[in-house]
């Protein structure tokens, strides 16, 4: 059996090495998207598995409320759930364009993309973080301590200073609620 107190003493580590680690980079995405929403532009979300998860949990969260369901939709798109693009597109081309694409098509300059990996090393994020820069789209990357090959590709990179896999998935959901929370107030006028 698992020590169940060792694994939420672990989780809670990490989040308290992310007040050291994270808050300022935190700090600087929420403004990021604060100032996409406030313009009228898009907050776009990708990763892949738990982060693909994640993406489609925030943008929700933006488009929908996540304290406040009586407030403005937050414009926000998760390019993880169109299963008949990504199958078409991955079946007839590659998987590693299937977000690239979609910000070809849908990205415009002042949007905002959240490119999630809890490796740094996931080839249709970073993919997706060049397209984001070709069309002047700013990146906020969420990654794991070392920040793999998307070390430094984005705008802001929120490293999570963990190697963990789970662990890393928890400090995104906490960084990634933050920065919706942020979004939402500032919205708010709160």
């Amino acid at each position: 059996m698992l020590d169940v107190s060792q694994i939420i003493q672990d989780s809670r580590d990490v989040k308290s090495a992310m007040l050291e680690y994270c808050a300022e980079d935190i700090q600087v995405a929420a403004e990021m998207m604060i100032n996409a929403a406030k313009n009228g532009k898009k907050i776009l979300w990708c990763g892949n598995g738990g982060s693909a998860a994640d993406a489609q949990h925030m943008a929700a969260e933006l488009m929908g409320g996540l304290r406040d369901h009586d407030r403005p939709a937050i414009t926000s798109i998760a390019l993880t759930t169109d299963s008949s693009f990504i199958t078409a597109w991955a079946n007839d081309t590659d998987y590693e364009s299937i977000f690239s694409r979609q910000i070809e098509g849908l990205g415009e300059a002042g949007d905002v993309l959240v490119a999630i990996s809890t490796s740094g090393n996931s080839a249709n994020v970073i993919r997706a973080i060049e397209a984001a820069k070709a069309k002047n789209i700013f990146v906020i990357v969420l990654t794991n301590k070392s920040g793999g090959k998307m070390a430094n590709s984005g705008d802001v990179t929120i490293r999570i200073p963990s190697d963990d896999t789970q662990r890393i998935q928890e400090g995104h959901l906490l960084a990634e609620h933050i920065l919706c929370e942020s979004v939402e107030a500032a919205i708010m006028g709160k």
